[in-house]
């Protein structure tokens, strides 16, 4: 019974050896795959298909399809302000006068200045006539003296006629002055701000005083940083989505983009990723109907493929795989995060945009992964996208990057120097090579350093 026993002990131990080392085995060559440098790669459905990928969105503000912005006239003193910040006008709605009080005196002035001249012509007009009698009867020796003082009278008559019509002028320059005096509103809208502190934009010589901006016409005003900057053009297609209901959408154009930095009176930068300053360029969209939105709305703005006619799940057609019986499958992510063959119902597809209607099989909470031959069933995957990784060396050469053995770009016994003058050689064999072209040349010729 004690050697049975004992046996009995040894086999135990033996078998606990082998579970152990079965665990062993499976815990580093088959859990082993759950490492990153194992895992696929996997996406969700949804930003796939443009449904909720911040990466192709930009940031947008509803705003007024214009805005009117009055600058003050430095030369003019504002005299009274008709409106206030916050109040509705209309086209043709009073705004704002200057002083005209200086205009009016200047009429008066000039209107002073015009009789006296008036008075003058008259008496030059009676000194003319009076000389003229008096030449008609005087001796001909003396007519020619008459003659001068009447043209002397007549080319002050012509200065005193020139500088009437002159304060004339001036005159109308003041009234129109006067009667323009009060600002109207060109546009139907909202007086945004008033700025009528005397100490503003000093130095500015013509300040803005007064913005109004339109109401009845919006407009969506987005903004790009220095990476999109150029992924959007003039009469591109774009969706404008709300940020609380993703299913309320418009549609709309690119109207304008702006390729100076943004300047207002917020910054003009604003930190990316790394911290560094970049530059912030806005870009506007003309809608197509503006029903339910309303002025100042934070939206996002999207590229329009087409997404918002059609319903249902569009997948890029490099995500189908077939397998050996045609059926169509995709490699999609499993409750244990495993990645697993996924069969799928097709349905229409798109040429243009090289998209085909997913009907069945997946949803848009589902993570997939783009069909690389090494993906096996049962592999872990990862929503980290992976490192690019160099060829073994990278790029590096061996003896140093670009350099060559004998220093840059520098060729031995002389580099490109021939003795009997530069390509003299006949083209004798195949193409490129030339006859003695090994020799060694004599010194003196080859001679590059130390000259």
């Amino acid at each position: 019974m004690k050697k049975s026993g004992k046996k009995a002990v040894i086999t135990a131990v033996i078998l606990a050896l082998l579970l152990a080392a079965g665990a062993g085995v499976w815990y580093f060559f088959l859990r082993g795959e759950s490492n990153s440098a194992n895992a696929v790669y996997v996406e969700s459905v949804a930003s796939l298909t443009g449904g909720y990928s911040e990466s192709t969105r930009y940031s947008g503000i509803v705003e007024a399809q214009d805005t009117l912005t009055i600058k003050n006239d430095s030369s003019k003193k504002i005299d009274t302000i008709f409106v206030k910040e916050g109040q509705s006008v209309v086209i043709g709605t009073p705004l704002f006068s200057y002083d005209v009080t200086e205009a009016q005196n200047n009429i008066l002035s000039s209107n002073l200045e015009i009789e006296g001249i008036d008075n003058e012509i008259a008496a030059l007009n009676a000194e003319i006539t009076e000389l003229d009698q008096q030449r008609s009867s005087a001796p001909e020796s003396e007519k020619l003296e008459y003659t001068t003082e009447i043209q002397k009278r007549q080319m002050s008559i012509r200065q005193n006629q020139y500088d009437r019509e002159t304060k004339v002028a001036a005159i109308a320059g003041y009234q129109k002055e006067i009667d323009t005096a009060t600002v109207l509103s060109s546009i139907a809208g909202t007086v945004k701000t008033i700025n009528d502190t005397d100490d503003s934009d000093m130095g500015a010589s013509d300040p803005v005083f007064m913005v109004i901006t339109q109401t009845g016409e919006f407009r969506v005003k987005g903004t790009l940083d220095e990476m999109s900057v150029m992924a959007i053009s003039t009469g591109t297609d774009v969706i404008i989505r709300s940020r609380v209901d993703e299913e309320k959408t418009w549609k709309g154009t690119v109207t304008k983009i702006d390729l100076e930095p943004q300047t207002e009176e917020e910054n003009d930068y604003y930190m990316d990723s790394q911290g560094d300053k970049a530059s912030k360029y806005p870009f506007y969209v003309q809608l197509e109907s503006m029903d339910g939105l309303i002025l100042g709305q934070h939206v996002f703005i999207e590229m329009d493929y087409g997404q918002s006619d059609r319903s249902g799940i569009w997948l890029n057609q490099e995500y189908i795989f077939y397998d050996e019986e045609g059926n169509p499958f995709i490699w999609a992510a499993d409750s244990r995060g495993r990645i697993e063959k996924r069969e799928v119902v097709l349905g229409e597809s798109d040429d243009e945009t090289y998209t085909t209607e997913i009907v069945s099989g997946i949803s848009t909470s589902d993570r997939i992964a783009w069909p690389e031959e090494s993906i096996r069933e049962g592999m872990p995957v990862t929503e980290t996208m992976p490192e690019y990784e160099e060829p073994e060396g990278g790029m590096d050469y061996p003896e140093g990057e670009m350099e060559y053995p004998e220093g840059e770009m520098e060729y031995p016994e002389g580099g490109m120097d021939f003795p009997e003058g530069e390509m003299d050689h006949p083209a004798e064999g195949p193409e490129g090579e030339y006859p003695g072209a090994e020799e060694e040349f004599p010194e003196a010729e080859t001679e590059t350093e130390g000259d």
